[in-house]
């Protein structure tokens, strides 16, 4: 009789820290708050919005690097919010927020502190977080895999 490997969600349920219960919906805060968040960098460089982007306070060219970053920040940190294709976007925010790091921030100093790098790399933790754990309760996701019968 094999024995089967413990799931997150019994650990979870078996952990005796207090919080331990409330880990799947502070997934869900993390995952819409994060994206939220994102999604005024994007609403930043494609719409003008909180002050708009680059000196004069424009918004971006969408056809330019500063333009497809903006589109994946607003479109993907949407998708993120609702849980919709969590995994395969996240993977894909984590990425553009590596690049950012290293083609805006590395060239000014090795030092995240020093080059105003710490918020893509966050940003990329909290992708690379969610890309692994996936949404947690309250998406599109969750809704279609129980609706498919596998979750």
């Amino acid at each position: 009789m094999a024995t089967r490997e413990p799931t997150y969600e019994t650990t979870v349920r078996s952990t005796r820290w207090p919080l331990t219960r409330a880990a799947p919906a502070m997934r869900a805060a993390l995952r819409i708050g994060a994206g939220l968040l994102f999604m005024q960098h994007g609403a930043q460089k494609l719409l003008g919005w909180f002050g708009g982007f680059g000196p004069e306070g424009g918004t971006a060219p969408l056809i330019s690097l500063m333009g497809l970053a903006g589109f994946l920040e607003l479109v993907g940190g949407l998708m993120i919010v609702v849980g919709l294709l969590t995994r395969p976007v996240a993977v894909l925010l984590a990425i553009e927020m590596l690049a950012a790091f290293l083609i805006a921030h590395l060239p000014q100093g090795g030092v995240p502190m020093q080059n105003g790098g710490e918020l893509p790399l966050l940003y990329a933790l909290v992708w690379a977080y969610l890309a692994a754990a996936g949404p947690g309760p309250a998406s599109v996701d969750q809704a279609l895999d129980r609706r498919r019968g596998s979750g």
